[in-house]
This record gives structure tokens, C-alpha cells and sequence, in this order.
């Protein structure tokens, strides 16, 4: 059998005569970190101290012994080089490598003594394919696009510039003898509840007259077939096999699968992966409404609850197992269903994967192209359709994968971002998109759609990013406009939309250490990498918000970043509650962005060091089945029951009209029943519509007989502004009944005469509870300023006079009720 042994003991990093232990997998900046020769350049404004490293050739070392033993041929595997790189091994160069995104692999048999990988700077690489094909615009200052590596490690709007090198994935020696597996390419399809396993197995030889064969089961099926000189075919079928689901749809049954190559002499190598059965399509079909976005997972449509995923560490090899099962299991969680592989990244690696099929999350593959032309000549082209040749292949075994995706915002970009006029003919990546890429995923995985990119209508016939066609990012609201905005169109899917926020305060005290926290201080300015990013902040804030003029005392700096948090959820709920109550013709959104890869003021939900922003828990209302939400429509009052679950929900509901001071105005009680996977309409009547600044509206929807319950236990409510410049809010949690809230406020927070919120504070171990005696908008504890350690189950929570809500705290060792309620915070009466 082939003979697998890891090399990653022994290495060295080389620089200008020095010599230093080197971490394999990992990369330069790690290395020089752990010997202190650099700082952390998450800290502070370090990322400028350490721009060196980027421009500087590296040199990892160590020592081979690739003697044969009983094995007739021994390879060098590097699963991944970042980037362009030359190897020599026992004197003798191997070969110069390019790619971060594919694996390598050379014949090494009988060689012995030092083996050497010597990384060029990515800006050498990458500058002298400019000087040769030619200068191609793109949206950062940075030469990303001529050269397969990770685009965001040169910097983003909301990542740091630090542009490494390094062996960033295993390496080992492979000692085998006959022929050995070298590619497995499974194609699982289901019809008429059977369910069809084609594995194409392609095969590496030393004899070429030796007979082979291959063995494959899943479960309890076994096939076996020959192998035709390199290659051969065994099919299995496997009857009745139970379907694989996304989360909230069903369960998630993956099925063990292993193919065994043998020869007359025994077994020679082994391939295993698990696999699931399941249908994909995405209906593109034009209808009344232009042509849609919709994903039908065994024969189911469905409502895609997105999140856009960046690398979670701007240093890839740091991520572990275990930090992808937990970021992926909070995206679950917060009722996240579909998860988006964003084109500046990378293929992430197959605990991603594994973590998606076992979570029930959807996954959304971008190929590696991002917001710039890219060339199509030479060396990109071979490289572009080599990797995406090993990484379609090695990623189809993945039920959670429902779509390839070739770019994001490319072809946007060629059409609205003056690139087609620069250009002047040159080659910009269209070619990749809409003939190399569509034409692997077609040879080599059928089983999936394939989209040219994102945004993209569907053809030249529409503008790029269409709302009525195909996949909408929709950027304008967040650059330019107020978040109510979000409610002026409905586009077919928002592949991306998003608010910023700053982290959580202990992020920020651990990223800037000393420094006296203002929206404009040094170390906050240079975590914030949006072009004008704090300016977004402040006009956003200003729709809504009155700021303190001048210099920012410490009170009014944790005034701005609550108000920032709160302002992010209320607009990621405005666009979420609009388009899922416009379902079907609205068919998913994908909110920018999940997470952070360090600490930095972005539009993430969770935060650089792992924190969960109020949006996180403000995700976990809007994505939840069943959604309660006000909204105007065409001047009208409209409450909406949006039903995702598979289940009719026919709420008991009760709306009252409310003053701030706490007084009911008017109130009434109705049923509306929304059929499993739809959405029900109720016209508000008019005299329960609130008048002026003093007056809102609350709606709750208690049980409906089928076991659900009634109102007892309300959701984290989070507010969102609504057209007229009034807000709808989904309510907080209280004492008696479990229901669903969502309120309407028809002024700005800034013309609301809040009262002084007044209420009692009681804390137990693990356990913080609030009783409010005066309306209590958007509360929120701020765990993190109770230990570094600690975290809350819940994020903005409105509470009603005489209401009360128990938050739970883990992480805090010394409970004090004092410290709690000085982490609370409020809407409180404008200043």
C-alpha cells in the first residue's frame, strides 16, 4: 500500500544569513512573529512596520531522505505554495511553482540531502506579468490580479496589506510501488429514489503491464471494474437512499465511501470521502417579474438565508478545525442556511467543507477572481484552468456545495467602472468566465449550476446588476443613501449587501492598546480600510441620530460605537424583512459579511477575535422560519407573516398603538395564516397607524393552536427604518408567552421624546435580568465590558413598561450587578 509520511518537522527560514524555526504548514509573517523578530501586525498601526516582508524573497529549508525502501517510487506532495516558488532537492531543481491554489508533486526517488524552497516576493512575480501582458484596472491600488494568490492578503475594505509567502498547507513524501490513485471524480445524482455513485478514477503507473482494478462501496453496496491503461469507471447504486437537506429543511445523512485500487498482488492505494444524496437546480426562468435566482434543493425552492464569507484569518494556515466548525456552527445558529465563498479568497480547506455538509449550509463557490480585469494569456491562463480543474474535482464529493460561481464583480466592473474604455481591447477576464470556467464545471461536475458570476443578470442582454435578473449587489444604500433605501426595489437574489460597525470594545482595546478610543484616532483610522468609511458611519448615524459636535469625550465614544451596532442591525434588518416578505419573487439574501480576518471596522457580524456583534443576534431573528415584520408599502401600513417553515402558522395577533410614555392608544386583535414556505399580507387599519413623534406601533403574534404556544418569550428585536423615514422594530423578549413582536416607529430616533429609560437590574451566575419601568428601546449588554471573556445569548432587546428579559452571560466569574447595568445600553432622550 502506498505509504504516506507528513514532512513538517525540521524546516528553516532563511533571510539575509539569519536562520530561524520555521512552522509548516504556516508562512513567513508567522514565523518571524513567533521569533520575535516583527510585531503583531494586528496591533495597533504594526501592519505599516511589517510591509517589508512582502517585498522580500524567503527561503524555507530542510533536509530529504526520499530513499525508496520497498516502494518502487517516492513524490514530494506540497498541498499548497504561496506562491511563486522555486524547489530543489538534492542538488537538482524540481520545478518553479506559481499558484497558491493548487497542490504540486515531484518525483524525488533516491534523492537525499537539503531541500530548498525559495519563495520570490508576490510583488516581483506579480509585477513583472504586468510589465509583460500589460496594465489592467482594478479596485485597489494593489497588483492582485496577476497572480493566483489569495487577492485580499494585498489589502481590502476591510483587510489588512500584508503580503506573505510560505509552505501554507501540508507537505509529505508518498512511497508507493505499481500505480497508485491519482484522481477520483464521484458524480452523485438521485432519480426516482435511487441513488447513483459514478466514480472516474484516473491512475498513476510505474508498470505499465500490471492488471489493476477498483473496488468501491458506499453503505452496504460494492461494485467493482477494471482499469483500461490509466483510467476506468465504477458505478454503484445505492436504493432508497436518505436525502441530504439543508439546515431547517431536513436532516443531513452522509454516507462513508471508499475506492480501493489493487493489483494481483494485493491493494496498492485508497481513497475515502463521504458523500450525500440530494438534487440541486437554480431556476432561472423569466417570469412577469424579469427572470429569477431560485435554489430548489430536492425538488424544494427555497428562501437562500446567506451570509458572505472571507477568510477568517488573514493568515490562512492559522485556521484550524476546530476554528472553522465554530465559525461555521455560529453561521448555522443564527439560522444561516447558505454560506458564500467569496472570489477575493480562496478554496477554503475541506474541514470548511466537511463542517457545511454536517451543518446543513448551503455553500456558494466563487473561483478565485475579484473585483479587477484579470488577464487571459499566459502563464494566468494555465494556471486559471489547472486549479479550477483540481479544485472542482476535489470538492464535488461535498453535498453542501450547490453552486460555482466564476467571479465577483468582474463583469460588473467591466461595464460601470470605466474598465472597458482603459482596457482598449486587452484581454480582461471574460474569456474565464464565460468560456474556460463554464466549460470545466460542465466536463468534470454536471451535477452542479454554474453561474458567470456575481452580480450577473444572465447575459449581455441585461446590465450586469440588473435588480429585475439574476444575482443584485446592492452597494448604493450603504455609499450614498440612507438604509431605508433597501425597500425601493426588489431584486430577484442580493448576493451582497451590508452596514458597517466597529468591533467589540474589548477587540478594540486589545487591538490598540493605550490609545484613547475616538472615531478618528490613529489606531481606529487605520482599522477602518473603507474609502471613507468613518464618513459612511457619520451620515448614516446623522438619518437617524444626533451626534455630538467636536471632539468625542469617552462617554461619547461608547455613545457612537452602541449607536454604530444598532444602526448596523437596523439596516441589515430593513433589507432582510422588505425582500423575504417580497418571497418568491425576492429568493434569497446573502449579507456582507459574516466574518472578519482581524480586528477592523467592517460590515462582518462576528468580529476579528471571534465577538458577535448585535447583528449576529439580530441574524438569528430575521433568518429565523417564522418572521414578524411591519412594513410600508405604496404609502400603506403593512403587516407581514413570513412563513419559512414547513408548517401552516396561523398567529393570534394583537396590535397596539402605544405612546413612549407607555399609554395604549388604540389596540385590536386578528388572525392572518400564512401556508408553510409563504408569506401573508394585513392591511394596518388606520386608526391603529401611530401620529407623530410620541405615538408607535407594536404587533405580536401569539400561538395558533397547533402546540407553537402563545406570546410569552418575545426575540431580540432590532429596528428598521422604513420609506417614509419612520422605523420598524421587531420586538423584545419578556416575562409572560412566546411570540414574535415587530414595531413601527414613524420618526427618526432623533424627534422620538424618549423618556429617561428606568429599570431594575438583577444578576445571578450566568445571568443578567432587566425589568423596565419606562419604554426601553434597543437595549443591549455589552459583554465584553464585563470580563474580555465574557459573551451574551442576545444582542438589541425592547422591552415595554413592565416587561422583563433575562440575558444569559458566560465568561464572567465575578457577577455584579453594578458592573452589569454600567454594560447596559439604550435609546436614551436626545441631548
Amino acid at each position: 500500500m502506498l505509504d504516506a509520511t507528513p514532512l513538517s518537522e525540521g524546516w528553516t527560514l532563511r533571510h539575509d544569513g539569519a536562520t530561524l524555526p520555521a512552522a509548516v504548514p504556516g508562512c513567513v509573517h508567522t514565523d518571524l512573529l513567533a521569533a520575535g523578530v516583527i510585531p503583531d501586525p494586528f496591533l495597533g498601526r504594526a501592519e505599516t512596520e511589517v510591509a517589508w516582508v512582502g517585498r522580500r524573497d524567503w527561503t524555507y529549508e530542510t533536509t530529504l531522505d526520499a530513499t525508496p525502501g520497498e516502494h518502487e517510487q517516492t513524490d514530494l506532495v506540497f498541498e499548497g505554495l504561496d506562491t511563486a516558488a522555486e524547489i530543489r532537492a538534492g542538488g537538482q531543481l524540481l520545478g518553479q511553482v506559481r499558484n497558491m491554489h493548487r497542490s504540486y508533486r515531484f518525483d524525488v526517488t533516491g534523492l537525499q540531502g537539503p531541500l530548498s524552497v525559495r519563495f520570490t516576493s508576490a510583488y516581483t512575480e506579480a509585477e513583472a506579468v504586468r510589465e509583460r501582458l500589460g496594465e489592467r484596472p482594478n479596485a485597489y491600488p494593489e497588483p492582485f490580479q496577476y497572480i493566483r494568490k489569495m487577492a485580499c492578503s494585498f489589502g481590502w475594505d476591510w483587510g489588512p496589506t500584508l503580503v506573505t509567502a510560505g509552505i501554507w498547507k501540508p507537505v509529505r513524501l508518498e512511497r508507493w510501488s505499481t500505480a497508485r490513485i491519482a484522481r477520483v471524480r464521484p458524480l452523485v445524482t438521485i432519480e426516482d429514489g435511487l441513488g447513483r455513485v459514478e466514480l472516474h478514477v484516473d491512475v498513476e503507473r510505474t508498470r505499465v503491464e500490471a492488471a489493476l482494478s477498483v473496488t468501491a462501496r458506499v453503505g452496504d453496496v460494492r461494485a467493482s471494474a477494471e482499469i483500461d491503461g490509466t483510467s476506468g469507471v465504477v458505478r454503484l447504486e445505492v436504493p432508497d437512499p436518505a436525502l441530504w437537506w439543508p439546515r431547517g429543511y431536513g436532516e443531513q445523512p452522509l454516507y462513508d465511501m471508499e475506492l480501493e485500487l489493487r493489483s494481483e498482488a494485493g491493494p496498492l492505494d485508497a481513497w475515502r470521502r463521504r458523500i450525500g444524496f440530494r438534487t440541486v437546480e437554480l431556476d432561472r426562468s423569466p417570469d412577469a417579474h424579469g427572470s429569477g435566482f431560485t435554489f430548489v434543493v430536492n425538488g424544494e425552492r427555497l428562501f437562500a438565508r446567506g451570509v458572505n464569507w472571507i477568510p477568517d484569518d488573514v493568515f490562512p494556515s492559522r485556521i484550524t478545525r476546530e476554528r472553522y466548525r465554530t465559525r461555521l456552527t455560529q453561521a448555522a445558529e443564527a439560522g444561516v442556511d447558505l454560506v458564500r465563498v467569496w472570489g477575493g479568497g480562496i478554496y477554503e480547506g475541506e474541514d470548511f467543507y466537511d463542517a457545511c455538509d454536517e451543518l446543513g449550509l448551503m455553500v456558494w463557490q466563487d473561483f478565485p477572481f475579484a473585483c479587477a480585469a484579470y488577464p487571459e494569456e499566459q502563464p494566468l491562463r494555465g494556471e486559471v484552468e489547472a486549479e479550477a480543474r483540481e479544485n472542482v474535482v476535489r470538492l464535488m464529493p461535498h453535498p453542501s456545495l450547490v453552486l460555482w460561481n466564476g467571479n465577483n464583480e468582474n463583469l460588473w466592473g467591466f461595464r460601470d467602472w470605466d474598465w472597458e474604455s482603459r482596457l482598449a481591447g486587452n484581454s480582461w477576464g471574460e474569456g474565464y468566465y464565460l468560456g474556460v470556467l463554464p466549460r470545466v464545471v460542465a466536463e468534470l461536475d454536471p451535477t452542479r449550476p454554474y453561474t458567470a458570476g456575481s452580480p450577473w443578470s444572465g447575459s449581455w442582454d441585461h446590465h450586469p446588476n440588473d435588480p429585475a435578473h439574476g444575482t443584485h449587489h446592492s452597494w448604493d444604500v450603504w455609499n450614498r443613501l440612507d438604509y431605508a433605501a433597501y425597500r425601493s426595489e426588489v431584486p430577484r437574489f442580493v448576493a451582497e449587501f451590508g452596514w458597517q460597525a466597529p468591533p467589540a470594545y474589548a477587540t478594540l482595546r486589545r487591538a490598540l492598546p493605550g490609545e484613547r478610543l475616538a472615531p478618528d484616532s490613529p489606531g481606529m483610522l487605520h482599522h477602518q480600510k473603507a474609502d471613507d468609511g468613518n464618513g459612511k458611519l457619520a451620515r448614516g448615524l446623522a438619518h437617524h441620530f444626533a451626534m455630538p459636535e467636536g471632539g468625542f469625550s469617552e462617554r461619547d465614544f461608547d455613545r457612537w460605537h452602541y449607536l454604530t451596532q444598532v444602526n448596523q442591525a437596523r439596516a441589515v434588518a430593513a433589507g432582510i424583512e422588505h425582500w423575504r416578505s417580497h418571497w418568491p419573487v425576492c429568493a434569497g439574501t446573502i449579507v456582507w459579511q459574516l466574518n472578519d480576518c482581524w480586528p477592523v471596522t467592517s460590515w462582518a457580524a462576528i468580529d476579528g477575535d471571534g465577538r458577535e456583534k448585535p447583528l449576529y443576534h439580530e441574524l438569528k431573528r430575521l433568518y429565523a422560519d417564522r418572521l414578524l415584520t411591519l412594513q410600508l408599502r405604496g404609502g400603506e401600513l403593512m403587516l407581514a407573516v413570513i412563513n419559512q417553515s414547513a408548517e401552516p402558522w396561523s398567529p393570534s395577533l394583537t396590535l397596539r398603538r402605544m405612546s413612549v410614555e407607555g399609554g395604549v392608544v388604540a389596540e385590536m386583535s386578528a388572525g392572518l395564516a400564512a401556508e408553510a414556505r409563504s408569506v401573508a399580507l394585513m392591511r394596518v387599519p388606520k386608526d391603529l397607524e401611530p401620529v407623530g413623534p410620541k405615538e408607535f406601533l407594536v404587533a405580536d403574534a401569539g400561538g395558533d393552536g397547533d402546540g407553537w404556544g402563545s406570546p410569552r418569550s418575545w426575540g431580540s428585536p432590532r429596528s428598521s427604518e422604513a420609506e417614509s423615514g419612520g422605523e420598524a422594530e421587531s420586538g423584545g423578549e419578556v416575562e409572560s408567552g412566546e411570540g414574535l413582536r415587530a414595531l413601527h416607529f414613524p420618526v427618526p430616533d432623533r424627534e422620538v421624546p424618549y423618556p429617561q429609560p428606568r429599570f431594575d437590574v438583577t444578576v445571578v451566575p450566568g445571568k443578567v435580568t432587566v425589568t423596565a419601568h419606562t419604554l426601553v428601546r434597543d437595549l443591549l449588554l455589552q459583554a465584553d465590558r464585563l470580563a474580555p471573556t465574557a459573551s451574551t445569548d442576545q444582542g438589541l432587546v425592547t422591552l415595554l413598561p413592565g416587561e422583563q428579559v433575562t440575558l444569559a452571560v458566560r465568561g464572567w466569574e465575578t457577577p455584579d450587578a453594578d458592573a452589569a447595568r454600567a454594560a447596559l445600553y439604550c435609546m436614551e432622550p436626545t441631548r
